[in-house]
């Protein structure tokens, strides 16, 4: 029960908090956690039109342009690398077997394939709560993964602001 934790994290600000809450569920049941990270090429602060649709008229152009990018990636994927086995290793120093997985691609697939063939009893996700519009243009990871993962999905709400301090958030940007 809950024995092989697939723990899937983004580089969010609530990244630290589902990454506690899975390693509360290890330590409770004697556990290990597999640490998942996926990267695309399509992410945030990689994007670039060259990249992504290269024309020919520019031919000069695009050939720098993409090996720059090549370049600009894989100082990419080895910081974001980095960066998780750091986490690893914080989790490996409290006492749970942990090992981690930097991945390219789309991330709801990869996570439910990689619970498949790490044979996961459980997926511990954040969820940044979008609905409406913002879920339908910037899809939902957490959405999909429940709905297709093999195993049970533990999802891990951020943390919820009050009202009181989005009103008192907004009167002091107002004020400045």
């Amino acid at each position: 029960m809950f024995t092989k934790i697939l723990v899937s994290i983004d580089d969010s600000g609530m990244s630290q908090h589902v990454l506690n809450e899975a390693a509360s569920l290890a330590k409770a049941t004697g556990g290990s956690m597999q640490l998942l990270h996926v990267v695309s090429p399509y992410d945030e602060p990689y994007v670039d039109p060259l990249f992504i649709q290269p024309t020919v008229i520019y031919s000069e152009l695009i050939a720098e342009t993409q090996e720059k990018n090549l370049s600009d990636w894989e100082v990419f994927k080895q910081s974001k690398e980095s960066w998780l086995r750091s986490l690893c290793e914080g989790v490996t120093s409290s006492g749970i077997k942990a090992k981690y997985n930097l991945c390219t691609g789309n991330a709801s697939r990869i996570i439910c394939d990689m619970a498949r063939s790490w044979d996961a009893d459980t997926i511990v996700i954040g969820r940044r709560g979008r609905r409406g519009l913002s879920e339908l243009f910037l899809g939902s990871v957490s959405n999909y993964v429940m709905h297709h993962a093999p195993c049970s999905v533990l999802t891990v709400q951020g943390p919820s602001i009050s009202t009181t301090e989005v009103s008192q958030t907004e009167d002091v940007e107002v004020s400045n």
